[in-house]
Order: C-alpha cells, then structure tokens, then sequence
C-alpha cells in the first residue's frame, strides 16, 4: 500500500515523528441486507454524511487513549443507569484493542515482520451509535488501514473486510456479516456476492462496483433515540439458519434475489424501479423478525408519502426512494415530526 496525503485507505500522513490519520464511514445497505451474513448478496453504499477517525502518533510506549464519547459523565446514578439501558455496555475502546489483536495476528501468520515502533492511538465518531450505520465496523476499520499505513504494510483488499468481521466475531463475539466491512474497505457502491462456494475456495465474495451515478434519488432517516444493537437480531437469525429452518433459508434467497435484481436494473439505468424491491426487503425481514413499533413508525411515514423505505441496517435508521425533489420536504417534514433526523446519503 502507498501511503500518501490522500491514499486509497484515507489516511493523511506527516513528518516523523510519524502521524497517521485514517478515516472509514457509515454505510447503508440498500438491499438485500441481512442475507451477506447467510450466503446472500446485498447492494451497500457509503454514507461520508459520519466518520470514524483513527490517528496513530508515533510513542515510546503502545497508548490507546479514551475517546470522549467512551468516558462517563452523568448528573446522577439513575441517569447512568438509564443510559447503560439505552446503550449498553458498547464503545470504541473494545473495537480498537480488538482491531490491533488481529492485525498483529494476520502479520504474526503472514510472516510480515513489524518495526519495532510503537504507536500513541486516538480515536473519534461522530456515527451515530446503534441505529444500524455500522459504526462499529467503522472504528475496526478506520483502525486497521490506520495501522497498514503506520508499518507500511499491505493487506489485499479483499481480504481486509474479512480482518475487520474476524475483530468483532471471533475477538468480541459479535454475530455479523461481511456487507459493512466490504462496503468500508471499498467504499462507493457495491454489489457483493457471497455465495458459499466462492467464499470457501478464493475466501471472499465477489465484489463489484457500481457507478453512484445510476442509483435514483436516496434519503437515510435514523432515530437518534433509537439504541439498539444489532447481536441479538443476528445471534437469532444465526441460530435458526443454521439449524436449517426452512422459512430463514427461503427468506435469505429471496432476499439474494432482490439484490440481483436491483444490480441488474441499476445497470440499466432504471434506478427508480428499485422502490417495491426495497419494500419487499422489509416486508421479508418483518416475516422473520420481530419490528419494534419505533422502527415501524418510521418505515410507515416515509411509505404513506409516497418514498419506498427499508432499515439501513438492523434498526433505527432507514433509507429509500423519492421519486421527485418535491417529496424530500415533505418526507423532512414528517418524519422530523416523529423525531427522526433526515438526509441525503454524501457516497463521492
């Protein structure tokens, strides 16, 4: 990998002492989702609206040091308890001890011999936490391509999203699948293929680019008050998969399916048909799923404007369709008035 001001991972680089400083984004998987764990395809884009940041500073010692959002300040103990419920127990401090861990492991197994420096490591988001923009996946990944550049070492970019899922499954227990992590590396819009065959002779999926100039026009909606992390939806979903429940398994292949599809007609430039084949990919999940009222309030606004509507991720945000710039208004409008922020997804 070279490593410049602005490289193909992001990161900026100065004078040595040496600095480096990486950024990954938020992602919204546009359809298809959440097949890519369960040997599906999905069609993802990048969302540069939030980033993570990492910034490695050359050091005597190894530092990670605390990003404010990871402290604790709280006016009362019952103010911290309701926002360990809202919460949980996440934060970047996990994600970035368990992003060095395989990095140092994937060098260890390759042979790649480290220098001996050391590093001073900061880290910062501004993704909104657990509404389903994969800012989890982002700090892992902001992380490692942090690293890459600070030791000058290349890592295949098919093989980084699979780095990046082996950090928070195997490192922290965290059920997931490969879309986020291939959309972060790449960026852009993808259309990826995980079928099982490919993935176990060549190790990845398929991955292919798609010009963000043919999707039609996109909105993301998120609850800012919508927390809620994504494991147990994906530990359920596992469990029944592979256990081989036959309404999981033809779900997971319709939901392939749609994908396919809408690649297709991308490329054809019909963009717009895509509204019913993102519908279709709620109504499918809401099949094998169980939807909270919040979420469902969200995904029922946009419809009655006329916008297609989808999750982004696992819950707490959406993103859709509107077929003419007079709709976004109105779509800003009523979904503002049941608490949801609203934008238009930056991809370039």
């Amino acid at each position: 990998m070279a490593c410049g001001i602005h490289d193909s991972t992001g990161a900026i680089m100065t004078h040595r002492p040496m600095t480096v400083t990486s950024r990954a984004f938020a992602r919204a998987g546009l359809i298809g989702n959440p097949s890519d764990g369960y040997f599906g395809k999905t069609i993802s884009l990048i969302v540069k609206n939030f980033r993570a940041e990492v910034t490695l500073r050359e050091s005597d010692e190894l530092i990670i040091e605390t990003d404010p959002s990871d402290r604790v300040r709280c006016d009362s103990l019952d103010e911290f308890a309701m926002e360990i419920q809202r919460l949980g127990y996440y934060g970047g401090m996990r994600l970035v001890k368990a992003a060095i861990q395989v990095f140092w492991r994937y060098c260890r197994s390759s042979g790649v011999v480290l220098e001996p420096r050391n590093f001073t490591l900061s880290y910062r988001s501004d993704i909104p936490r657990l509404v389903g923009l994969a800012g989890s996946s982002a700090i892992v990944t902001a992380c490692l391509k942090a690293l890459m550049c600070f030791y000058g070492i290349d890592i295949p970019m098919p093989i980084l999203p699979n780095i990046v899922l082996a950090a928070e499954r195997e490192e922290l227990g965290i059920s997931a699948g490969l879309q986020d992590r291939v959309i972060q590396a790449y960026e852009g819009v993808m259309f990826m293929d995980f079928d099982r065959s490919l993935l176990d002779t060549q190790g990845y999926g398929n991955y292919r680019r798609i010009d963000p100039k043919l999707l039609p026009p996109l909105y993301l909606a998120y609850d800012p008050e919508r927390a809620e992390g994504s494991e147990r939806t994906h530990n359920d979903l596992r469990a029944r998969f592979e256990a081989g429940e036959a309404k999981i398994v033809d779900v997971m292949r319709q939901l392939a399916d749609l994908a396919e599809q809408g690649k297709t007609l991308l490329l054809k430039g019909r963009g717009l048909e895509l509204k019913p084949l993102m519908n279709r990919g709620f109504d499918l999940r809401r099949e094998i799923c169980p939807i909270s009222e919040a979420n469902l309030r969200m995904i029922e606004t946009a419809r009655s404007i006329g916008a297609s509507s989808q999750f982004a991720g696992s819950g707490g945000a959406i993103i859709g369709i509107y077929d003419e710039e007079t709709m976004y208004p109105a779509l800003q409008k009523e979904l503002n008035a049941i608490g949801c922020m609203v934008l238009k997804p930056t991809i370039t």
